[in-house]
């Protein structure tokens, strides 16, 4: 589990790819503190540290993974947000993130918008249904506020803390982003369909 407060903007070291998925690895100030079988997240991605040495971790990478985040167009020098999974006792800053990434959106839009950058994000539409005017969502393992709602979207302002440590600074049109629904929503919908079916069966 994790909060979505990045930790450390990292550097992809080596991407190894092979037709069974991919190895990654990053250098990080936080590799230190990891050891084999630890979970991390890389741009909001749960990831299981497989080795690492000399500053840097270690990850396997397997193609489903690849394929459903934005983890598969890495390439070697591409900078990552990094956040360790949370331990018992840890502040819980931002909202609860499983690291599950949900599906990429893209940004359509971007502007300034006195000291925060205003930033618009188009989703799939299976996702819309979970993402509410001002609830949670994860955007590259980023927990964000949602700003605004769009018709095939949303949009978030982020601010120059968020700006300054985390990689979202980098985002402009046409960029790809891992994004991960509040998992309440997800909860709260299962749990409606759960009543909604009872109250069918007795009603018959």
């Amino acid at each position: 589990m994790f909060t979505g407060i990045i930790r450390e903007i990292a550097s992809v070291e080596h991407v190894q790819r092979t037709s069974d998925g991919a190895r990654l690895r990053v250098r990080s100030e936080l590799a230190a503190d990891l050891a084999e079988g630890d979970s991390v997240a890389v741009n909001g991605v749960c990831l299981t540290v497989a080795g690492g040495g000399n500053g840097s971790f270690e990850a396997d990478v397997m193609n489903q993974t690849l394929s459903l985040t934005t983890l598969g167009a890495l390439e070697a020098g591409a900078q990552v947000n990094l956040e360790p999974a949370l331990r018992a006792g840890e502040p819980l800053g931002g909202h609860l993130v499983q690291g599950h990434v949900d599906g990429t959106g893209r940004v359509v839009s971007t502007s300034d918008d006195g000291f925060a950058r205003r930033v618009r994000v188009v989703i799939p539409e299976d996702l819309r249904r979970y993402v509410a005017e001002h609830g949670s969502v994860a955007i590259d393992g980023v927990s964000l506020t949602v700003a605004a709602l769009a018709g095939d979207g949303f949009e978030i302002s982020l601010i120059p803390e968020t700006l300054e440590r985390t990689t979202l600074a980098e985002l402009d049109e046409g960029s790809g982003v891992n994004v991960e629904v509040d998992v309440v929503a997800r909860y709260a919908e299962r749990l409606l369909q759960g009543l909604s079916a009872k109250r069918g069966i007795s009603d018959e």
